[in-house]
């Protein structure tokens, strides 16, 4: 059996939601904001908004097509959920054994101060204006309505604060996720 011709996926458009598509740049819109999307990477899908459907279409995919629109239809499906039951919250746990750590945020700066007795601070730079980092004891906790850029930002704490040259059994000083939420619904946890 040859491989088909063309596939199609529909994702229906939420009620409250608008959605403007320019090319491959696509604007979603809801009560909790706007996120505006460039899919103009994926050359061989197209897209095409009609009766509140978005719809994505390749012709002759090959295996990377047919994963580029799963790919493509989650990450909208989350937009969606992101605006209508949003936010997103990644929490995650300062752990130290050996040297206190001290983070703050300073505008769109996270300093990391302390870590393994450092005297330069460590810092991530958040690069978006609508997820927000804020410090509340032992826990850093990243919100806001784009799934993507939220995981981005944990990730970017979670890769500052990497231990190499060093045993990873003794030294287990870090700043690691622990749990996720979509508003009050946890999505992931770490079981202790």
């Amino acid at each position: 059996m040859g491989r088909p011709e063309m596939i199609q996926e529909e994702i229906p458009i939420p009620e409250k939601i608008t959605v403007a598509l320019d090319g491959k740049i696509i604007s979603i819109e809801g009560s909790s904001g706007k996120i505006v999307k460039d899919f103009s990477h994926a050359k061989n899908v197209d897209m095409e908004v009609k009766d509140d459907k978005i719809i994505l279409i390749t012709y002759y995919p090959k295996k990377k097509d047919v994963a580029l629109i799963g790919t493509l239809k989650s990450l909208i499906k989350n937009t969606f959920l992101g605006l209508l039951e949003g936010p997103y919250i990644v929490k995650l746990k300062i752990v130290y054994s050996h040297f206190p750590i001290n983070v703050s945020v300073k505008g769109p700066e996270i300093l990391i101060e302390n870590f393994l007795g450092e005297r330069a601070p460590r810092r991530v730079v958040n690069k978006y204006k609508d997820v927000a980092v804020r410090v509340e004891k032992d826990d850093v906790i990243v919100k806001g309505v784009d799934k993507e850029r939220v995981g981005q930002v944990a990730a970017d704490i979670r890769r500052a604060t990497k231990i190499k040259n060093k045993d990873p059994r003794t030294f287990q000083d870090g700043i690691y996720p622990y749990q996720k939420l979509l508003a009050e619904k946890e999505i992931w946890s770490l079981k202790f």
